[in-house]
Parts: C-alpha cells; sequence; structure tokens
C-alpha cells in the first residue's frame, strides 16, 4: 500500500512538472505569437502606406525636375549676364569718354 502511496506522490510530482513545463511552453508561444501580430501590424501599415510612399516619391520626382530646369535656365541666364557686363563696360567707357569730352568743353569755354 505504501508502495503504490509512494507511486502515486510521484506521479503526481510529474505531472505538476509536465504541467510547469507545458506553461513555459505555452508562454512561448503566446510570446511569438504577440512578435507575430507586432510584425503582422507592421507589414500592414506597409501595404497601407505603400501608396503614401509611391505618391511622395512622384512628388519628389517632379521637385527634383523643377530645380533642374531651375538650375538649367539660371546657367543660360548667366551667359546672358556676361554679356550684361560687357554692354556696361562699354557703356562706362563711352562714359568716361562724354565726360572727358565735356570737361574739354568746359575748359575751351573759359578760355
Amino acid at each position: 500500500m505504501e508502495q503504490k502511496l509512494d507511486k502515486l506522490t510521484e506521479n503526481i510530482s510529474d505531472i505538476k512538472t509536465l504541467i510547469h513545463s507545458f506553461n513555459k511552453t505555452l508562454e512561448n508561444i503566446e510570446h511569438r505569437l504577440a512578435r507575430l501580430e507586432q510584425m503582422d501590424s507592421i507589414e500592414h501599415r506597409v501595404e497601407v502606406n505603400q501608396i503614401d510612399l509611391s505618391d511622395i516619391k512622384e512628388s519628389l520626382q517632379r521637385i527634383e525636375d523643377v530645380q533642374s530646369n531651375v538650375v538649367n535656365d539660371l546657367k543660360r541666364n548667366l551667359g546672358n549676364g556676361e554679356e550684361v557686363k560687357h554692354i556696361n563696360r562699354r557703356l562706362d567707357s563711352h562714359l568716361i569718354k562724354l565726360a572727358k569730352a565735356e570737361e574739354e568743353i568746359i575748359i575751351l569755354k573759359n578760355r
């Protein structure tokens, strides 16, 4: 009888150990499921936002195109700037000639 009682106590102890290991396994599974749910949530957000990302990419492309057009226009206008500088230098030289001529006229009048 005592052997049966010891055997029953051993079996109960084994069952407790199995229940504890089952609980640990269950906790691990729950933890992994929670992580998978987070991943699904992230993937869902990426899928939902996919359109937004493509819209943003298209907008950036248009901005870059406009910027490149502006840069090209500025480069073309820089060439015009050189022409304007040349014209300004010529005008300055003509103004200097006019000033000298006026000065000579004033000198001649004073004589």
